[in-house]
């Protein structure tokens, strides 16, 4: 994956199902924050996913946040286009704009060669690499998609973290043991954490996308709702060709330009990878040195803490106040100690001075974590505090740790889109949700469900569980 620079994306019954959600969560990266799904893994918290009241962060991966993308079958044509207005209602996503702007397609190309030149790439480069380009028009389905139904985060969890792909890590760790020792020197940064990214993303790269990174970003600099976020992911992708980095054909990934078993963006590309090997080339795909290199330079420009951990899992004692439970309400491990929360199997914490903030992702029936700088630098490389837990845990897995201590609420049903538009509507109705209800949930519905669930005497975690939406229902 690699990152950011205005607001992302709004980073898998059967394997069907499975690949194409997760396929979903990975796209989250990419798209912006009304209609996409960038807070895919952030909204699992909630109880369900959508896309949402959120900000995303800058520039990066748009694809894979765990972007266990399903490998595509070459044996058949790609689904078209829908010919439908985008779900987000934006005016450039309906299908008479999309097909106003498909028309246009070939002319928006040709009048970035002004842009283009200005960032030195040549006119031979520019019409070699542009030559033939066609929009892909399905991009503006999966931009504006809005699941039904979602998967709760300890299905997530499963599914990314598994025995197989713990396997796979531990052999990358070793066969490329002589690379992560030198990234880890020069940068800082666990190897485990790489490692965990690069399991998660692409599956140690067997999971990278098929689409073409020159085509997707044209598609989308010319056509949709975020044409200026992805005209420089665009311009980037040809500066990457026309220096050499990589070949046309590596250049291959997600409907919404990340590639490589990593995940960059091309403007994250061009802010972090790194020439490890000194062969004159930045390869983040084929080239192992490179691609750990360069992983482990993102994570350390994003302020990697070297030596500390990205979290703890901790008991929280009976009748816990979870309002606390707020991204902005950091305190030192010690002062959470005060407050009566240990580490779950009874270890110290090493060090009792660091700053964390409590996170309840499945509210006050599951486990809780106290989450540290670490944490918020995965956040950077993908915006969603699922996806940053997955990389935490699997990192301390392939580390040698155990699962978690603590069970899931697992009885728990995710509420469907319909769901949870209803939620919302009775939320406003009683004057705590004062956003506009569209079934789609992030901070903004949580603080909504809390003020609630504190209204009632219940414990205000902002989860979204079915019991919740039938206390509002006057049930």
């Amino acid at each position: 994956m690699a990152q950011r620079t205005e607001p992302l994306a709004n980073k898998r019954t059967s394997a069907v199902i499975i690949a194409a959600a997760l396929l979903l969560c990975g796209e989250a990266r990419a798209q912006s924050s009304g209609g996409g799904l960038q807070n895919f893994f952030d909204n699992i918290f909630t109880g369900s996913i959508s896309k949402g009241n959120q900000t995303a962060p800058s520039a990066q991966r748009p694809a894979a946040s765990a972007q266990v993308q399903a490998t595509p079958d070459t044996g058949s044509a790609p689904p078209p286009w829908s010919g439908e207005d985008g779900a987000s209602g934006h005016p450039l996503m309906t299908a008479s704009a999309i097909r106003e702007a498909a028309a246009n397609f070939d002319q928006c190309v040709a009048s970035m060669w002004p842009d283009a030149a200005r960032r030195n790439i040549s006119q031979q480069s520019f019409q070699r690499f542009t030559a033939g380009l066609e929009p892909d028009l399905r991009i503006m389905d999966l931009m504006d998609s809005q699941p039904e139904f979602t998967k709760a985060i300890w299905d997530y969890l499963d599914i990314l973290v598994n025995d197989n792909r713990l396997a796979k890590g531990r052999e990358i760790l070793a066969k490329y043991k002589p690379q992560f020792d030198a990234a880890e020197k020069t940068y800082g940064v666990d190897r485990y954490a790489i490692a965990s990214i690069w399991g998660i993303e692409s599956n140690y790269s067997t999971m990278m996308g098929d689409r073409n990174v020159l085509q997707s970003t044209a598609t989308l600099a010319c056509i949709g709702r975020r044409q200026k976020y992805f005209k420089d992911e665009f311009l980037s992708a040809l500066e990457i060709l026309h220096r050499g980095d990589l070949r046309p054909e590596q250049m291959r990934g997600s409907w919404a330009g990340a590639f490589g078993p990593t995940q960059f963006m091309p403007t994250a590309f061009k802010r972090y990878a790194v020439d490890a090997d000194g062969d004159g080339r930045r390869d983040v795909v084929d080239n192992p040195a490179d691609l750990i290199a360069s992983t482990a330079n993102n994570l350390k420009k994003d302020g990697w803490q070297t030596g500390q951990s990205w979290g703890f899992e901790v008991v929280l004692p009976q009748g816990f106040n979870y309002m606390l439970a707020d991204r902005a309400k950091a305190m030192t491990i010690g002062q959470w100690q005060q407050l009566g929360l240990s580490r779950a199997g009874g270890q110290p914490f090493p060090q009792p001075a660091d700053k964390a903030y409590l996170l309840a992702p499945a509210g006050a029936e599951g486990p809780g974590f106290l989450m540290l700088q670490n944490f918020r630098v995965i956040m950077k490389y993908n915006p969603a505090e699922a996806y940053a837990l997955a990389i935490g845990h699997f990192a301390d897995r392939l580390r040698g740790g155990t699962p978690f201590v603590q069970p899931w609420p697992r009885q728990e049903r995710v509420l469907s889109r319909a769901e949870r538009l209803e939620l919302q509507q009775l939320l406003a109705q009683r004057g705590f949700y004062r956003g506009t209800p569209d079934g789609q949930f992030g901070g903004e519905t949580r603080e909504a469900l809390r003020g609630f669930q504190a209204s009632i005497g219940a414990p205000a975690d902002g989860f979204a569980s079915s019991d919740v939406l039938e206390r509002l229902r006057g049930r």
